[in-house]
């Protein structure tokens, strides 16, 4: 069956008064695809998915959800950002659980889904603890399980593990990949981190330094859980590294 494009990005321009930030970019994202974007720090990558939730409005240029503009009240869409973003006044499993019930979804499917996340990040032990009795690995679970809770069509990841040590992060990615991969959900997952980028992504597109363009498209298709002492590996990692710098 033919892949569908799911995001289509059409010669996207985005300005701050004189600054120009994103540069007449267009791509496609398909459906169900995992795609990384990583760019030199600074380059805009930020403003692309604002762009993208409508927090900012392009200069010019457009975003499309299904062949439609972006409208958050049609397309589910979930953005997960770097800080942690569980509410302290809830539990895990009222976190968990808070997407559906802003969506008005029926009491049984909240009960029901909330359940299969919990078990799916491994928090179902954990479900009255509150957020500050919590680690950070276990801080970015409840909030991956949040977003997955409401099988968006669309996930926005915005260097979600910046904050995690080499462990943590790698065990929280593999978690990403599994989750990803039960779901079919559409991923845009915004890193500075380059090895992380070459772990997760089908696709990385590396942006230049501003005003931002696309400076290429690098396909990756090793399977997961991806090794990262193998020579292909360290050769793709290479490579994007290359092809980031800007000095």
């Amino acid at each position: 069956m033919e892949q569908q494009v799911k995001v289509k990005v059409d010669h996207l321009t985005k300005k701050f008064d004189k600054l120009l930030v994103l540069d007449d970019i267009s791509f496609d994202v398909m459906e169900g695809e995992f795609l990384c974007i990583v760019g030199p720090t600074g380059c805009g990558k930020t403003t692309f998915l604002n762009s993208l939730t409508g927090l900012y409005q392009a200069t010019s240029g457009s975003i499309l959800i299904n062949g439609e503009p972006v409208d958050l009240k049609k397309h589910n869409v979930s953005y997960i950002f770097q800080e942690y973003s569980t509410m302290p006044w809830l539990n895990v499993e009222e976190n968990v659980a808070y997407g559906l019930k802003l969506k008005h979804t029926p009491k049984d499917i909240v009960r029901e889904k909330t359940e299969r996340m919990l078990k799916l990040v491994g928090l179902t032990d954990y479900r009255d603890y509150y957020p500050d009795e919590l680690s950070a690995s276990m801080l970015q679970r409840v909030v991956i399980a949040r977003a997955f809770a409401t099988e968006p069509e669309l996930l926005l990841m915005d260097e979600p593990y910046g904050q995690l040590d080499i462990e943590l992060r790698f065990h929280l990615e593999d978690e990403l990949i599994r989750l990803w991969k039960e779901t079919g959900t559409t991923v845009i997952f915004i890193t500075h981190n380059i090895e992380e980028a070459v772990y997760l992504g089908q696709r990385i597109m590396v942006l230049t330094n501003k005003p931002t363009k696309i400076k290429e498209n690098v396909m990756c298709d090793m399977p997961w859980p991806r090794d990262i002492a193998a020579p292909e590996f360290i050769a793709l990692r290479n490579r994007v590294t290359e092809l980031i710098k800007w000095w």
